[in-house]
């Protein structure tokens, strides 16, 4: 999901946590929330989620991840802490750390709520009720004036073993349309403005790379969770070669 251009100084969401099936170790399956601003070499990102990525962690675990550029993905930017960048605080909540509780299909539903911000210099990161670290605000140049462009979803790598599109699964590994307890989903998605207050976010736009593979489905008339979207699929299947 794509919010329109704008100013946005944070967001603010749950999402239900799951561990995908990555077909191949240099494959990957995330979930999480991209602020952006710049344009070319000057584009800047926050990144922050859950993920199952085999080839830096060595194993199949869902873990929360940060990551950061200042130059378009060319010579800056790190994952986690592996490099100097983002700082942790938490001692309890360690980015790169294992979520061993996630959802079950048809069964409980494992929610975390997450919200990144800017206060002062610096972005912070919020895992449900712990402060987990920020990144500080040296590290950006455009990002000083705050961010221009919010989204949120899921990402996979498709490799396309042995010319076939990945089965790696996105979220739950189930397409959007079977909903609640079945597919992932965003929910109580917010934007925080100039004055640091929440909002609503307007003009988003979905958007995918190909409906047979991995899908989008808004809003289901769910009032208490605002705006929100459902989100997945598992990749290779009869229409999706």
């Amino acid at each position: 999901m794509n919010c329109k251009k704008g100013k946005y100084f944070g967001t603010k969401f749950a999402l239900n946590i799951w561990k995908p099936k990555v077909q191949v170790p240099n494959e990957f399956s995330l979930a999480q929330t991209w602020l952006s601003s710049g344009v070319g070499t000057n584009l800047n990102t926050i990144e922050a989620g859950f993920q199952v990525l085999p080839s830096l962690y060595g194993d199949n675990n869902l873990r929360l991840f940060v990551y950061w550029t200042a130059d378009n993905y060319q010579k800056t930017g790190c994952y986690n802490t592996n490099c100097p960048g983002f700082v942790q605080t938490s001692n309890r909540i360690t980015v790169g750390g294992t979520f061993k509780s996630v959802s079950k299909y048809d069964g409980i539903q494992i929610a975390v709520l997450v919200m990144i911000w800017k206060d002062g210099e610096n972005w912070w990161l919020k895992v449900d009720e712990e402060l987990v670290g920020y990144w500080p605000g040296s590290l950006f140049t455009s990002l000083g004036d705050g961010a221009t462009i919010v989204q949120w979803g899921g990402e996979i790598v498709n490799l396309e073993t042995d010319g076939k599109h990945t089965s790696t699964d996105m979220g739950s590994g189930h397409f959007a349309d079977e909903g609640f307890k079945k597919a992932s989903y965003f929910r109580n998605i917010m934007t925080v403005d100039g004055a640091n207050t929440l909002r609503e976010p307007q003009g988003v736009r979905p958007a995918t790379t190909n409906n047979n593979c991995y899908n989008i489905k808004t809003d289901d008339g769910r009032t208490s969770w605002r705006f929100n979207f459902f989100y997945g699929g598992p990749g290779q299947n009869a229409k999706c070669p």
